[in-house]
């Protein structure tokens, strides 16, 4: 059944429940869990229309997805499982699956919050969406409202 999961954790309630989903699944079928935070690139932080690279704003969207990773670590740690983990750089989509690829999971899970209005669904758009495209294997997407 699902031998590798791999979570994208972004330390979100949607995120935290996915998490507890995760370990559910996890104990069901023995499976060895994954861990990731993805981090937007530097030119994301620069923009479109350019501008001026800030070092001191990498470093510290740094050590906030180094803080959600570790707290997702330690989660799972304290639950009893052996989980790996890392940060990762780039869109999220094609991080997700790169790394899908990588550790040939078998199953991608992650968290997913409902938005209320029309507009700031179209705004933002939908990672898990995407992922469910692209994506190698399953995707289980978790809700919450």
């Amino acid at each position: 059944m699902y031998k590798r999961i791999l979570l994208a954790y972004d330390g979100s309630d949607a995120g935290q429940k996915a998490l507890l989903d995760c370990q559910d699944l996890a104990q069901w079928s023995q499976s060895e869990l994954f861990l990731i935070a993805v981090m937007p690139s530097a030119m994301s932080f620069v923009g479109l229309e350019g501008g001026v690279y800030d070092m001191e704003l990498e470093e510290r969207e740094k050590k906030k997805h180094l803080a959600v990773l570790e707290d997702g670590l330690q989660r799972l740690t304290s639950a009893g499982y052996a989980p790996k983990g890392e940060v990762l750089v780039g869109e999220a989509v094609d991080e997700i699956t790169k790394f899908a690829r990588k550790i040939d999971c078998n199953l991608v899970v992650v968290g997913h919050k409902h938005l209320d209005s029309w507009a700031a669904r179209w705004w933002r758009g939908s990672i898990s969406g995407a992922l469910i495209e692209q994506a190698p294997c399953s995707v289980l997407v978790v809700i919450t409202s």
